[in-house]
């Protein structure tokens, strides 16, 4: 009887306490989900949906502990039926988030997260593109300008050097005539007179007679070779550059080797580089001009590098012992491409940065001395605007080789 008497007291405090934990379970809920609707156009945590539906499915489990109906005999039947009405409110929960368009509204905010970050990294993408942009419109530019200025001086030389190459043909001639005259004066004339005899003496007529003819001639060479070095200057700066035309990559070539042949003569320091010439008979090739002669401007400087670079930890004893040069080597192949090597014996290139060498901003030099462009600019002027190929071949401390592909018919 007494036992009894306990537990029913118990019983009545057990559901007293479980009415005061029913009741801050629904306080809390309510309490979240108030919240919740009135921020829910900033967005939604998952979390705190699911803890709100944790505090408001344990709300209605309490609730089942509180009623008068519960007695020892079917306590576990009752926790089972609270426990499967907690489950029950839970899901309904769920529904009622999904009915209002709450989760779909988080899910809305992570594909805008997601779509933002894709957006960024596009925008990103683009920046570098754009400067990579940049600095190929800066180095062709320069170019450009290169080429304006070159052919505005070649083209000013020109014409004072033709008119006196061709008025030099006149002098050869009128001045042989005087000499001639000179020498039939001095045969049937007398020529003991003092004031004669004495001017014969000063001037020294019989070497002037033997100098004269070969100082013309040698006029004739300088300006021959003037004449030359003009047509080369304007073969290289090709004003019509940004016309597709057949030229002859030959001539290309050897106006680019002029332009760099105060870095391949002699000094005081090193012996010149020697250009040792294999050309095969290659047909004329449609192409740019002016940016193939960017590229053989480009892969010939960095030539010169590589065996300056290497000579620059050699003595001058050293560097003659070690003939240094840079060989250039055409030929057709398969009647559909030409193949245009160009190799070196400078300091070579390691494999690592081999393999980074036609990547834009890439260079081994120092500041200031280079932009890292060069190499990447003339890829994609012999494979994107010739559909040709460009490749290196490099052994460090023995050389480096370039292979241009252009394909004879575009």
């Amino acid at each position: 009887m007494i036992y009894h008497q306990e537990l029913s007291n118990y019983l009545f405090l057990l559901q007293g306490e479980n009415l005061i934990i029913s009741l801050c379970y629904f306080i809390i809920s309510f309490s979240i989900i108030y919240s919740i609707w009135c921020n829910r156009e900033t967005g939604i945590d998952v979390i705190v949906l699911n803890i709100a539906g944790i505090f408001f499915s344990c709300a209605v489990g309490h609730i089942f502990h509180v009623t008068e109906m519960f007695g020892l005999d079917n306590m576990i039947i009752w926790q089972t039926l609270a426990d499967f009405v907690t489950v029950i409110v839970a899901a309904s929960f769920l529904s009622f988030y999904r009915s209002f368009g709450l989760l779909t509204r988080f899910s809305q905010i992570v594909a805008s997260e997601t779509e933002l970050k894709l957006q960024n990294q596009t925008i990103k993408d683009t920046l570098e593109q754009l400067k990579l942009t940049q600095t190929q419109m800066i180095q062709s530019e320069k170019m450009s300008s290169l080429g304006q200025l070159v052919a505005g001086v070649a083209h000013e030389i020109n014409n004072p050097v033709n008119f006196i190459h061709a008025n030099l043909d006149y002098v050869e001639e009128y001045t042989q005539e005087l000499l001639n005259l000179v020498a039939l004066y001095q045969k049937n004339y007398d020529s003991n007179h003092p004031e004669i005899q004495e001017f014969l003496d000063n001037v020294e007529v019989d070497f002037i007679q033997e100098d004269l003819p070969n100082t013309i001639r040698s006029m004739k060479v300088g300006t021959q070779r003037i004449r030359e070095i003009v047509l080369s200057l304007r073969t290289f700066s090709r004003m019509d550059e940004a016309e597709f035309k057949a030229v002859n990559i030959h001539e290309s070539i050897d106006s680019t080797l002029l332009i760099l042949q105060h870095r391949l003569k002699d000094k005081p320091e090193h012996p010149g580089i020697n250009i040792v010439k294999d050309y095969d008979q290659l047909p004329l090739i449609k192409c740019y001009a002016g940016q193939l002669n960017q590229v053989f401007m480009n892969i010939l400087t960095n030539a010169i590098d590589a065996i300056e670079e290497k000579n620059s930890k050699l003595n001058f004893a050293e560097i003659e012992a070690n003939s240094k040069q840079i060989t250039i080597r055409t030929l057709v192949i398969d009647n559909d491409w030409i193949e245009i090597a160009i190799a070196d014996n400078g300091i070579g290139i390691p494999e690592t940065i081999k393999q980074q060498i036609f990547n834009p901003f890439f260079t081994t030099k120092l500041v200031g001395k280079g932009t890292g462009m060069g190499m990447s600019i003339s890829y994609q002027i012999v494979t994107e605007k010739h559909g040709g190929k460009l490749e290196c071949f490099s052994i460090p401390n023995q050389g480096t080789e370039f292979l241009i592909k252009i394909p004879i018919r575009q």
